[in-house]
């Protein structure tokens, strides 16, 4: 099986410009602390699944002073996600990684169930099939997996709405791909979705917006 590469697509957690439409129940301090927490997160769960390389594709570009501040372990890749929308930046990193040989594994970090052992699942199916997904509860996915690149897979979706996972599955299969399809798993966008988060990262985001 060719080697795996683990894409964590991120914004940098600056107040006011992520998790926006939590603001209103955190503030934007607090919605900022959670999305640099839920990063941090997912990048040390991406490292311990120990199946290949993590890569944080990151908007702006990592050395925009947007990060400053933020501490990127030695063993991640850093890429910008550059311009266009979503699907356009996904494209773009998916093609690279399969130009290189390697299988892209493509996540956000609103996932609170992703963990070592879902990203060494998701691995594993790839040996057996082209395209793996898990869902979202909202609609959206919040893993997908590829061992071929179609760009029909990322264009003409309709991002950010209840269609996105129903769009990818129904387009893989109509390219003949061979599709393998996870447990859905809870996103943390809204503030309804706040009973999902695990109690320690509750506490670590109350503490840091005492602070």
């Amino acid at each position: 099986m060719r080697p795996v590469r683990i894409i964590v697509f991120a914004k940098a957690p600056v107040a006011g410009q992520v998790k926006t439409r939590l603001i209103p129940a955190l503030g934007a301090q607090g919605a900022a602390n959670l999305a640099r927490a839920m990063l941090t997160r997912t990048l040390a769960a991406a490292l311990a699944a120990r199946v290949g390389r993590v890569e944080l594709c990151a908007s702006p570009a990592i050395d925009a002073s947007s990060w400053a501040g933020f501490v990127v372990d030695a063993q991640v890749a850093m890429t910008g996600q550059g311009e266009g929308n979503l699907g356009h930046r996904m494209s773009r990193a998916a093609q690279r990684s399969l130009a290189r040989g390697e299988l892209p594994i493509l996540i956000g970090t609103d996932c609170v169930e992703m963990s070592p052992e879902l990203l060494a699942e998701a691995a594993a199916q790839l040996a057996a099939h082209d395209l793996v997904l898990y869902p979202a509860h909202d609609g959206g996915y919040a893993l997908l997996g590829l061992t071929r690149f179609d760009a029909r897979l990322f264009e003409d979706i309709a991002w950010s709405t209840a269609s996105v996972a129903g769009t990818t599955l129904a387009r893989a299969r109509e390219i003949g791909l061979r599709v393998w399809t996870g447990r859905r798993l809870h996103d943390v966008d809204r503030t309804e979705d706040l009973h999902h988060l695990p109690i320690a990262l509750r506490t670590e985001i109350a503490l840091r917006t005492e602070n």
